[in-house]
């Protein structure tokens, strides 16, 4: 079996919440890893490579030492109001993005063996109370046609003979990046409430737990198909709401923010908010997997203290 020190990991993304920790855990455990990013890095110890997804420019070098691919690129989901523009963005980013990379593999001798990929929980859409695993259906709405289309074009190296795990991810959480400041803002302003009904159940997972995943999947070859990336005990809105407010010391409204403002201030964009997807972790703890944060009591603690 190959060292970690001699093993070369490309990671796309790189540069992204989960990319800077996963790059840092992967050096850490005496991995080589090199970027593919749109824009040169600044951290002397990793290789950038530059591509430009839209306009299907890639650094063809990119693939003469990696060994496996860790795929997180795709433009932030809500970053922006979803438009018909916004939402090919939103796809391109994500199945464009491996593409170019397979077009390079056709054509160029490589050693990959491996591509271990983001996905997303949004697969399963609104679903209730249904608690979901790998194998349920997807779900109806942009969110679920996104993640069909993105994993549909990673499983696309089926064919060139490599080894694929996807990783559905659900709501990280972390102290700077993502859903956690957006959620911790008006708790901070004594406005916080929860949102909609506060019912609906957040896939949530500690940044450090997805982090972890990558480099299980990474130490375990016959890790492949298709994990839920969520903590296994989930939340309600509220009850995450509820656990915010007691880490920042703050109160919470007991209103609730009605669900029309944010179908009013955010579109369809507002499914992201008010969707409720309860999945279970069953699958990649029966692989071995030890959650490091499985409590968000403990979760927020970590990431607060």
């Amino acid at each position: 079996m190959m060292s970690n020190q001699s093993k070369h990991i490309l990671v796309t993304g790189g540069t992204g919440a989960v990319g800077k920790h996963l790059t840092n855990l992967l050096l850490k455990n005496g991995y080589q890893v090199s970027h593919l990013s749109r824009n040169r890095g600044t951290d002397p110890r990793i290789k950038t490579f530059l591509w430009d997804v839209p306009k299907g420019q890639i650094d063809e070098q990119c693939i003469d030492d990696a060994d496996v691919i860790i795929h997180l690129a795709g433009a932030g989901i809500a970053d922006e109001r979803w438009n018909d523009e916004r939402k090919k963005e939103l796809m391109d980013s994500r199945a464009q993005s491996i593409k170019l990379i397979y077009d390079l593999m056709r054509r160029k001798p490589n050693k990959v063996t491996r591509i271990i990929s983001a996905a997303a929980i949004g697969y399963y859409g609104d679903r209730a109370d249904d608690v979901l695993t790998e194998e349920s259906a997807p779900g109806q709405g942009f969110m679920p046609e996104c993640c069909i289309a993105w994993e549909k074009a990673v499983d696309e190296g089926k064919a060139l003979g490599l080894s694929i795990t996807k990783f559905r991810t659900g709501v990280v959480l972390d102290k700077n990046e993502g859903a956690l400041p957006q959620m911790a803002k008006p708790i901070k302003f004594f406005v916080g409430a929860p949102l909609g009904t506060g019912k609906q159940w957040v896939p949530w997972i500690h940044w450090a737990d997805v982090a972890g995943m990558y480099l299980f999947a990474l130490e375990h070859d016959q890790l492949q198909g298709v994990f839920n990336m969520a903590a296994p005990n989930p939340a309600t809105n509220q009850q995450l709401m509820k656990a915010i407010a007691r880490q920042l010391h703050r109160p919470l409204w007991p209103i609730k923010v009605p669900a029309f403002i944010f179908k009013m201030l955010m579109g369809e964009m507002s499914t992201l908010v008010l969707g409720s997807t309860r999945v279970s972790p069953q699958k990649i703890k029966d692989a071995g997997y030890q959650f490091q944060y499985p409590d968000l009591g403990e979760a927020l603690k970590d990431i607060y203290g």
